[in-house]
């Protein structure tokens, strides 16, 4: 077709030599043509050829092609910024006076002690303090459902959430759609390794979440589905909230739950450019014969040119709920958003491409059930300190979840005992100030300590190393820890980084693999290593603050005042939490 009009184009034009303006104008109508008539792309016509019953955000969300169009169009926004996106709205206010006796006092709809912004994530946080017996509210966009794509995780983190009371134990076959056993951590032209219950869960975000929702109406939650979030006005005696459908809502405490682009984060982070972003493309396809297993991580061998750039191209992969030959396919790149990155449609076409021989299968012999895409920004400065009174992020909005997983559901369980009995307790001595909220989502070494692994895993343009270097220097790391046994293999492939670990795998790597050393200064470069150095440093003290420290601290906890007993407390979570104590094997 295009070429039928760019013939007729050029026959229509010929004839009297043109005047220059005449050739630039027929050169334009030919460049336009082509444009328009220019053939989709591949990802276009599977995408296209899907039947989409709704859009949900997120890596695992089932999208339309005019979705991933949408989210490009955000990506490359990112991506041309010089430092701010965009100037974000203000959400966010502080008004003097108390609420009741404000002209809006009587015309709000419903009083709570605690408002969750954002109910995907939001609802496992809201039962939880529903169970300790506070009033709670779920204010949320959409219907309050679960996606169809799985989760992957492990058996344990499920079971912190029947400790809390989110489930019962009895749910956990009911929500799990798949178990997979071996998971392989594999690095291509290198060799694999094998562990055993790690991530071999494939949970149903759709039946977890319609779980946990009936059990939050059992315990007199209230949801207000089909609902956004307008302003929010923070008095000195509550924080109110205007909803676009016009109701006012007011409440001690709001919690944000909105995730990466929650607009209270970004109007705390005044529209900064994120300082890292996990690029997710991926499929959950039918017609795999060889399905019994998954694949923790696969690492590329060398780094490709995708688009205009350099990547690094990472692979996740594990049996899928909905069919024996049903499974789900993840490929991954970490990068610091520049002009040139490549766009998540330009990765589906890679991705095309490379997971037939990943997978060992014929695109042609595959049935696509959905095409899976997100972006994940991530922070140097997370977790989010809270920025106003008797407001709090949560979950991905507060950025707790490690900078190298694309996804905060792991993280969210290890957290929500923690989050849950902080919050309560906060409520109860009204400690809802900025400060004393902050406290909830302290520094965590550990967490900054994970930024130098990111930036490792990600392509340098116009790098100075070899294009095998990060899969050689994962393999090296992987290697060590698999020699150093579970207790420092384990926590660490589920985003736990502790001291002790750590120190002995870096050890090892320089004795067995010191050629690799100078590389590892070119990729990641001098600033940064010595910047990670600090937080190496702060994950020892707080190793040693939480291991000899607290056992002389927390007996006098009870004699302290109310206020001070607080303070101290979270003191002691974040030394236990920031140094990894808490991982249990």
């Amino acid at each position: 077709m295009a070429l039928l009009h760019v013939q007729l184009i050029n026959g229509l034009f010929q004839g009297p030599k043109q005047s220059p303006l005449s050739q630039r104008r027929a050169r334009a109508g030919r460049c336009l043509c082509l444009q328009t008539q220019a053939p989709p792309s591949r990802t276009q016509r599977i995408m296209e050829s899907l039947s989409v019953s709704g859009e949900v955000g997120g890596a695992g969300g089932a999208y339309s092609y005019s979705a991933l169009k949408r989210l490009d169009q955000l990506w490359s926004s990112i991506c041309s910024a010089q430092t701010v996106v965009e100037e974000p709205k203000k959400v966010v206010s502080s008004v003097p006076g108390f609420f009741g006796n404000s002209d809006l006092a009587d015309k709000a709809v419903d009083t709570f002690d605690v408002l969750i912004c954002g109910g995907t994530l939001g609802v496992f946080i809201a039962t939880a303090l529903c169970a300790k017996g506070l009033r709670v509210g779920i204010v949320e966009r959409n219907v309050l459902k679960g996606r169809e794509q799985e989760w992957n995780i492990s058996r344990k983190e499920l079971l912190e959430l029947v400790e809390i009371g989110v489930l019962v134990e009895d749910d956990i076959e009911l929500v799990t759609a798949a178990k997979f056993n071996p998971n392989r951590c594999g690095f291509e032209g290198k060799g694999d390794i094998w562990v055993e219950d790690i991530l071999n869960l494939g949970v149903s975000p759709a039946k977890l979440i319609e779980v946990v929702k009936n059990r939050f109406i059992s315990l007199g939650g209230v949801i207000f589905e089909g609902n956004s979030v307008s302003s929010i006005s923070i008095y000195e005696d509550a924080a109110v909230l205007q909803l676009n459908e016009g109701n006012i809502l007011s409440s001690r405490l709001v919690i944000d739950a909105m995730g990466n682009f929650s607009p209270i984060v970004k109007q705390i982070r005044s529209g900064r450019k994120p300082d890292g972003v996990c690029l997710v493309v991926g499929s959950c396809a039918r017609g795999f014969k060889d399905n019994s297993t998954g694949d923790v991580i696969y690492t590329s061998s060398l780094v490709k040119k995708v688009g205009a750039s350099e990547a690094q191209l990472f692979w996740e992969a594990f049996p899928a709920g909905s069919g024996p030959a049903d499974r789900t396919t993840y490929m991954f790149t970490y990068l610091a958003p520049q002009p040139q990155s490549p766009k998540l449609e330009e990765l589906l076409e890679e991705y095309w491409k490379l997971m037939p021989e990943y997978q060992g299968v014929s695109l042609d012999d595959l049935e696509i059930q959905r095409v899976l895409y997100g972006i994940f920004p991530t922070y140097c400065d997370s977790p989010l300190p809270a920025a106003f009174n008797r407001v709090l992020q949560f979950g991905d909005a507060s950025g707790i979840q490690s900078p190298v997983s694309f996804g905060g559901f792991g993280s969210l369980t290890r957290h929500l005992k923690r989050l849950s009995t902080g919050i309560y307790e906060a409520m109860s001595d009204n400690l809802l100030d900025s400060y004393s909220l902050s406290l909830l989502n302290p520094y965590m070494p550990n967490l900054s300590a994970s930024w130098l692994f990111q930036r490792a895993m990600s392509a340098k343009q116009q790098s100075n190393v070899s294009p095998d270097f990060i899969n050689e220097l994962l393999y090296a790391n992987f290697r060590s820890m698999q020699r150093l046994g579970d207790p420092v293999l384990r926590p660490f492939l589920q985003d736990v980084v502790q001291f002790g670990p750590l120190a002995k795998t870096l050890g090892l790597v320089m004795l067995t693999k010191p050629q690799i050393i100078p590389s590892i200064f070119k990729q990641v470069g001098i600033p940064v290593l010595l910047d990670w150095s600090g937080h190496f440093f702060m994950l020892g003290y707080y190793t040693f603050l939480s291991s000899f420290a607290d056992p002389v601290v927390r007996p006098f906890l009870s004699t302290l005042p109310s206020k001070e007993k607080y303070e101290w407390k979270r003191r002691l979570e974040a030394w236990k939490y920031g140094a990894g104590l808490d991982y249990k094997s």
